[in-house]
């Protein structure tokens, strides 16, 4: 067995800021490799705040805040490697599988490495920024639980929610009563 990163979302903001939010539980890599070569200025909204700040889905290609440390078998390993290598091809135009494989590995082993000293379960988080020579700089952090907080729960693992949405629905709002003025 070996240690991978897995996506966790705590709240609804990943699909909310991410063109893409990755689904949870999904195998993830840091995916700095899409943004090499980029421009910090000629990236979008949404691709900015991934570049600053989201792992990528290895199944959906799409991005997560947070990464949970989990155990994986080395199927389980392998497979990510062929799932990360056809979606380079697909996504970013690898010739081939077999062109695609070597720097899926590549990825996949950095995960690791970025995963092998952490306790299960551990939460990491990612900033990523541009130095002044154009170079792109990683910075990764670990968050521990809590035991009681106010939004603690089994689901949760003992980690706060970043953000508690609430919807609400209303037809129609007239403000002057609410003010007081008829």
């Amino acid at each position: 067995m070996t240690r991978l990163p897995r996506t966790i979302r705590l709240d609804a903001s990943d699909k909310v800021v991410f063109a893409q939010a990755a689904e949870p539980g999904e195998w993830a890599v840091p995916g700095t490799f899409l943004f090499w070569g980029r421009a910090p200025d000629s990236l979008t909204r949404k691709e900015a705040i991934a570049f600053r700040s989201g792992f990528l889905g290895v199944d959906s290609f799409g991005h997560s805040t947070l990464v949970t440390v989990q155990e994986a078998s080395a199927q389980e390993r392998a497979a990510m490697v062929e799932v990360l290598a056809q979606n380079l091809v697909t996504h970013l135009g690898a010739p081939s599988l077999e062109a695609a494989r070597p720097a899926a590995e590549e990825e996949v082993a950095l995960s690791e490495s970025l995963c092998a000293a952490h306790p299960l379960n551990t939460l990491i988080a990612l900033h990523r920024r541009h130095k002044e020579d154009g170079a792109i700089m990683e910075q990764f952090r670990t968050l521990k639980p809590r035991d009681e907080t106010a939004f603690s729960g089994s689901h949760l693992q003992g980690h706060d929610r970043a953000f508690h949405f609430v919807e609400e629905v209303e037809d129609h709002v007239d403000l002057f009563a609410l003010r007081g003025d008829d």
